[in-house]
């Protein structure tokens, strides 16, 4: 009779499926489920017994079949209907939560996507514990291919978003800053990606201590990359002087510009698997200030000695960097003179590099030629 126990749980399990419907025979299988495991409670010490006769194994033959029946009364009852018993060997699986679409806000509100990305800069187990600089630099970069000559490239279209800008060597890593922002682009679908990265910036530099720079919106996202400007418009850091020049002033900034818009690098880290150069510029990486201008004015800078390119390590350490064209700044007479007024005067280098900032986040961006409303701060 043991191996008739399996065919008589599918036979209440079958039994329990043609029941379902009806919450009227749903309440009919329960009571004859609890009667069913009274008696096969009952009578289950009766048919244990070897030497117990033909009325024992009557007895143990009745408790086999209606422990079957009731079981399976109960197991289908939890697989086919939808209040399964709360607890048990036979109680259903525990209900998951189905989850909601995230909240979205409303069209222009554009302090709740600040507050959305100030929410995600900090992370203990990232560099030195915040993303602020890397999104200071996605902002940076999809901006910095403007060319005054031809209007094209700038943040607008968010074009590195597609290949081949995305994979230029120049933007290695910033996979990580546009996958960061992908659950502020669900939280406030409105937003361009273009808007997105440039605002991510700003907000990156003012959370981090540094001056507020104008910000508006206005910039689209372009369907695909056929507007992607030629590789090798963003510095290359292994140049000098003259490369600085040809850089920015193809965007339309002047020396002054240059030396302000390099005090970004007071920020952050270089990454072997990214530029190829390691390293921090200065002890306070996450925090925004002139201290980039002090360590370069006050430091002996020799070269550093390692199997990647070029780059120089403060002689008394040894644990901070800089790169060819940060020492280009103190070569160059024009640049110096500036590098030495921001390392005395953060105010004028905050004031400086708030006006720099803002202008390059706009470099090739079609605001309507009419619109007079002030700038979003």
């Amino acid at each position: 009779m043991a191996t008739s126990a399996p065919r008589m749980l599918r036979l209440g399990s079958l039994l329990a499926r043609q029941a379902a419907p009806s919450s009227l025979l749903q309440q009919q299988f329960r009571t004859f489920s609890d009667n069913a495991a009274a008696e096969a409670a009952k009578a289950a010490p009766e048919a244990v017994k070897a030497d117990s006769g033909s009325k024992g194994k009557i007895r143990g033959v009745q408790a086999l079949i209606f422990g079957g029946l009731g079981a399976g009364m109960l197991y289908g009852y939890s697989l086919f209907t939808s209040q399964p018993p709360p607890s048990g060997p036979l109680a259903g699986p525990p209900t998951l939560p189905t989850g909601t679409a995230p909240k979205t806000s409303t069209p222009g509100d554009y302090a709740a996507v600040r507050d959305s990305i100030s929410s995600l800069l900090e992370a203990a187990d990232y560099d030195d514990g915040s993303y602020g600089p890397l999104l200071v630099r996605l902002a940076w970069h999809a901006s910095g291919t403007y060319d005054k000559s031809s209007c094209t490239g700038g943040s607008n279209g968010a074009t590195m978003r597609f290949p081949p800008e995305c994979e230029w060597a120049a933007n290695r890593g910033l996979a990580i800053a546009r996958q960061l922002l992908e659950p502020v682009k669900a939280a406030h679908p409105w937003i361009s990606y273009a808007d997105l990265w440039t605002l991510a910036g700003v907000v990156a530099i003012e959370d981090m201590g540094g001056p507020s720079v104008a910000w508006r919106p206005g910039r689209e996202d372009y369907s695909d990359g056929s507007k992607i400007v030629p590789d090798g418009r963003l510095p290359n850091a292994t140049l000098g002087a003259k490369h600085l020049r040809d850089i920015f002033h193809r965007m339309g900034f002047d020396d002054r510009d240059i030396v302000a818009l390099s005090g970004a690098h007071t920020l952050g880290r270089c990454h072997p698997d990214r530029s190829g150069f390691s390293g921090p510029w200065t002890n306070a990486p996450t925090t925004f200030s002139n201290l980039y201008f002090q360590e370069l004015v006050n430091n002996k800078w020799r070269p550093k000695k390692w199997d990647g390119p070029l780059q120089y390590e403060d002689a008394k350490t040894g644990t901070l960097m800089m790169l060819p064209t940060d020492l280009a700044l103190l070569s160059d007479r024009t640049f110096k003179k500036y590098v030495a007024q921001y390392a005395k005067d953060e105010e004028a280098f905050f004031k400086d590099f708030a006006v720099a900032f803002g202008k390059l986040l706009e470099l090739g961006v079609p605001f309507p030629s009419a619109e007079k409303a002030a700038a979003t701060s």
